[in-house]
């Protein structure tokens, strides 16, 4: 199993502004003086393996879109995305460059729910245009057709969804019902957020994963709080929306759907989770400051916890391995 970030953030996609890549541009070329870099090998070495990541990368600007790569991606034709936010354009492109127009696709997509920045990526996800695909559409909202139908009519979209190649279908689910498609186990469960939201947790071949964005957790709702920890029992992976700070999660910012850091570590903590993915990236959060929560977080992590919980940041294109069972 497999999972493959294409859009880290939440709310509102972003984009990097002049400001912020001049800032780059000028830390690294201060930390590269006196090293004697004269040959694009060095230069290659130097931004590879000594420049950090918020320096030499991006954590990106999509808004939510993650695949999971279950099957052998050489024999088989499924696939299993969860939300389709902007990043689902640049996922249909890596999968129309591998496979093509002339080898019909399954696609299996999950949503957490139905707000603007999870489906925004559909208008223009290239696999839903082509004849013989299918596009099967899971989530546990009544209205989930209702809200795809709705973004691609003409006041919104040029395309109607009657336009779109592909065979399109809508699964309503059952929160705690799990779904199995051809071995692969998939159980919703609802969380708190406006609108309501519900997390997913996959199972395949002896790995779990559990994808948990856009849920506010209260730090007085004991029951919320064990119910949760069962859900990530176990897991793999836990991508998990740490949008907020723990201070901003419980004051100005509560009620607003959101976790934090602090409690995405203390959730996998009680429930024996592998790794940690902080996902949902603030909006107004730039790198340095995404790399610092990150920085925080470990250090969290490693004083707190009795067993060691590997924490990384989601950022587009990133791959997490969950490897063989």
């Amino acid at each position: 199993m497999k999972a493959r970030i294409w859009g880290a953030r939440g709310s509102l996609p972003v984009a990097l502004n002049h400001a912020q890549v001049r800032a780059k541009l000028v830390a690294a070329l201060e930390c590269a003086i006196g090293r004697g870099l004269d040959t694009p090998a060095k230069i290659a070495a130097y931004v590879d393996h000594e420049l950090p990541f918020d320096v030499r990368g991006t954590y990106g600007g999509n808004s939510s879109c993650v695949e999971v790569e279950v099957w052998d991606p050489d024999t088989s034709r499924q696939h299993v995305i969860l939300d389709l936010g902007s990043g689902a354009r640049a996922l249909a492109g890596a999968k129309l460059a591998r496979y093509g127009r002339d080898h019909p696709q399954t696609y299996h997509v999950f949503m957490s729910h139905l707000h603007w920045d999870h489906i925004m990526g559909f208008p223009f996800f290239t696999p839903a245009y082509i004849p013989g695909n299918r596009i099967i559409i899971y989530g546990c909202h009544a209205e989930l057709e209702q809200a795809f139908r709705r973004q691609q009519d003409p006041i919104s979209f040029p395309v109607r969804m009657e336009q779109m190649a592909a065979h399109i279908e809508f699964r309503v689910l059952a929160p705690g019902k799990p779904v199995d498609i051809d071995g692969l186990r998939v159980t919703a469960m609802l969380q708190l957020h406006g609108g309501d939201s519900y997390g997913y947790r996959l199972e395949h071949g002896g790995r779990a994963l559990v994808y948990s964005t856009d849920s506010e957790h209260r730090l007085d709702d004991m029951a919320q709080r064990l119910a949760f920890v069962e859900f990530f029992r176990d897991a793999d992976l836990v991508i998990f929306d740490a949008m907020y700070s723990l201070a901003e999660a419980i004051s100005v910012k509560a009620d607003w759907g959101h976790s934090s850091n602090v409690v995405g570590v203390e959730l996998c903590q009680l429930a024996g989770v592998h790794k940690l993915c902080l996902f949902h990236h603030e909006p107004v959060q730039g790198d340095t400051q995404i790399a610092r929560v990150l920085e925080e977080t470990r250090r969290y992590a490693e004083v707190t916890g009795e067993a060691p919980l590997e924490v990384v940041s989601a950022y587009d294109g990133m791959e997490i391995d969950l490897g063989a069972p």
